[in-house]
């Protein structure tokens, strides 16, 4: 079987490159200084204030499902997102394997949604990290298993000088040493990105593995209003809710349903 992950990050590499030689990252760097003193809202923060910790998400397709809603808009889905009483937002920006751009994120600032929003991507560069600044993100997620401890480090240190948090996603053991980091948000993926096997076992059970005073997410394959009840009483912040939302035809009402019914 093919390595999904290896295959979308060879991809990720070629991209930057050409982005770079289009735009060089000076050039990148020069537009986004005059909005570093504008702070962006904390993810972490709103999740640890929530009472459900409910990050819905927009997503299009993804590697193993295809095109999940291939119609949505961001326009419509994000501001009903923040109407329905979602925490934050998560916008999926790869447009390859995802059906993201950039301009969904900055889409969803000119319709006015104030909630944090994560940019979702395969960050490997610092590059990356400065779109994610342009285009209005609040955080960015950085994917052990796509990085080297000491290139997560450092692009944990440049997401903070630009004014981003960052929600460190693992999937398991072979992934805790990098908790030491301390990131913005501990997040436990329940997908297996080699494989896109999902489990959502895998939160409960690296829950007790992750620093006790960390702001935790579960994320991928949470479907049910009970299983976020289970999470957060395993010591869950923020449940990352995509799939079961996006395909339905109205993917803000159905946010409202799902926290309705928790």
């Amino acid at each position: 079987m093919k390595d999904i992950l290896e295959e979308i990050v060879a991809r990720k590499r070629q991209e930057v490159a050409a982005l770079k030689q289009a735009t060089p990252l000076h050039e990148l760097v020069a537009r986004v200084e005059p909005m570093l003193d504008e702070p962006v809202p904390s993810m972490s923060q709103a999740l640890k204030a929530s009472t459900t910790g409910i990050i819905a998400e927009f997503k299009r397709k993804s590697p193993s499902r295809g095109w999940i809603h291939a119609q949505a808009r961001v326009q419509d889905v994000a501001p009903l997102y923040e109407q329905h009483g979602a925490a934050a937002l998560s916008i999926l920006t790869d447009e390859h394997y995802f059906g993201g751009r950039d301009e969904y994120i900055a889409l969803a600032r000119r319709q006015g949604v104030k909630l944090p929003i994560l940019y979702k991507n395969f960050v490997i560069d610092e590059y990356q990290l400065v779109q994610a600044r342009l285009c209005g993100a609040s955080a960015v997620l950085l994917i052990a298993a796509c990085l080297s401890i000491d290139t997560c480090a450092s692009l944990l240190a440049k997401a903070h000088d630009l004014g981003l948090e960052v929600l460190l996603e693992m999937h398991d053991e072979r992934d805790l040493d990098y908790a030491a980091l301390e990131p913005d948000m501990c997040g436990i993926n329940n997908r297996n990105l080699g494989t896109f096997v999902t489990d959502v076992h895998n939160s409960f059970a690296m829950a007790a593995r992750l620093p006790a005073q960390a702001v935790k997410v579960s994320e991928s394959g949470i479907g049910s209003p009970a299983t976020v009840r289970r999470l957060r009483a395993a010591g869950y912040d923020g449940f990352l809710v995509g799939e079961q939302l996006m395909k339905q035809s109205n993917p803000g009402q159905a946010l409202q349903q799902f926290i309705d019914a928790l």
